[in-house]
């Protein structure tokens, strides 16, 4: 007898795989070059030469057996100590080794992170627009995910909502900044706002609250702007993380998971991560790619041809007349479907003797709507990813506390 959870989810797999896997399709009929794939959150930009150059020097120099062997249970401590540096250097913290914890990108770091402050029957509230997988995360861990409707006028937290969400069985709040899919990132006055609210939330219900913050794209962000760091404003702070987009490399499955030194019980997540990863079998992951982001732990792809993509892309909606939200970071941009004009078009599809009127109506308005040939040839050659290897980008030390 087969697991029904899991036959039963087979009916409602996720959107953007099963969008992935039509577009892989059809790029086989017709030239992938040929299809435009907004699907899986792939980079379109190279890894740094360097880390590959770190990859193959680690293959060529280092021990074969201690290269390819299991790493400790709770990761390579001196990958731990590299990170643990890194943010401290750069937000202003006081991580150790002992309050960081390698996983499989920053997918595993939320498994291990749901399971550490929660306990089956409990829930866990995040905030619309959100990426859709983690219902599937949450729901995994025997938790229940209650999402709180977004505010849609800038994306920031829809604190109105909260109220009716976390009670005395809620856990944690789980939350993405730079966010997928608004590209929105939380603003200090948010965050600050956020952190007294779940002080206030504890107080009440008895329990510390634990801020989960996802954070795979931290270092897409846009005009200069200094993304806030949201464990610098609440201690009971566990932050996901992935090298996934900032060393365009999600194929590699490596991040962390990092514990806020402040928080309730800090000294036991690690280790608890250990054990979590036993029943997960989120275990030791690749030790070739700990060590290489390690020794690349400052650096990031060219993560420019983003910023430029994006302009282009926001510019054309405006003027099509979208309202869309100017993306603060990430490679997403969430605009607003014209509804009205789409269930006008809908009831008038839905008489025979007008479908043909509404039909020449729509192409006419496409073809004043269209952009220019040439315009087009140069979007989508900017949109294509670089042939040639992109220069590495240093990250930049964030003074402590640095505000948007």
């Amino acid at each position: 007898m087969i697991a029904q959870h899991y036959k039963d989810m087979l009916g409602a797999k996720s959107v953007i795989r099963e969008i992935s896997e039509w577009s892989t399709a059809r790029g086989k009929e017709i030239g992938y070059e040929n299809v435009f794939d907004y699907s899986l959150g792939n980079p379109s930009v190279a890894c740094p030469a360097q880390f590959t150059q770190t990859c193959l020097h680690l293959l060529e120099r280092t021990d074969p057996v201690a290269l390819h062997g299991y790493t400790p249970t709770l990761t390579l401590p001196e990958v731990r100590a590299k990170v643990a540096e890194s943010l401290n250097r750069r937000f202003g913290m006081d991580y150790t080794a002992d309050h960081i914890f390698m996983a499989s990108g920053a997918a595993g770091a939320l498994a291990h992170a749901v399971r550490c402050v929660a306990v089956p029957g409990q829930n866990i509230v995040t905030f619309a627009p959100f990426f859709p997988e983690y219902k599937p995360y949450v729901e995994g861990a025997g938790l229940t995910l209650r999402v709180a409707p977004p505010r849609v006028e800038d994306f920031q937290i829809n604190f109105d909502a909260l109220d009716a969400l976390v009670d005395e069985n809620t856990a944690a709040v789980l939350i993405n900044s730079p966010n997928n899919p608004s590209g929105v990132a939380y603003s200090a006055e948010t965050l600050t706002r956020l952190a007294a609210y779940l002080t206030a939330a504890g107080e009440k219900f008895g329990h510390h609250i634990f801020l989960i913050s996802d954070e795979p794209y931290r270092e897409i962000a846009f005009g200069g702007l200094e993304v806030p760091y949201p464990a610098k404003f609440y201690p009971d702070t566990l932050t996901c993380y992935s090298f996934s987009k900032s060393l365009s490399v999600p194929g590699e499955r490596i991040g962390y998971l990092a514990v806020n030194p402040k928080a309730e019980d800090a000294a036991y997540i690690v280790p608890m991560c250990g054990q979590i990863s036993r029943g997960t079998g989120h275990n030791c992951p690749s030790g070739l790619f700990q060590r290489a982001v390690a020794e690349c732990i400052d650096l990031t792809s060219d993560l420019s041809v983003y910023e430029t993509n994006m302009e282009l892309i926001y510019a054309e909606l405006k003027r099509l007349g979208f309202t869309v939200n100017k993306p603060d970071g990430t490679f997403y941009i969430f605009p607003k479907a014209l509804e009205e004009e789409m269930k006008k078009l809908a009831s008038a599809l839905d008489k025979p003797a007008q479908r043909k009127q509404v039909k020449l109506e729509e192409l006419q308005k496409e073809e004043k709507q269209s952009v220019h040939p040439t315009e087009k040839a140069k979007t989508q050659q900017v949109q294509k990813a670089p042939k040639k290897e992109a220069e590495p980008k240093q990250i930049t030390p964030k003074a402590p506390g640095m505000q948007k």
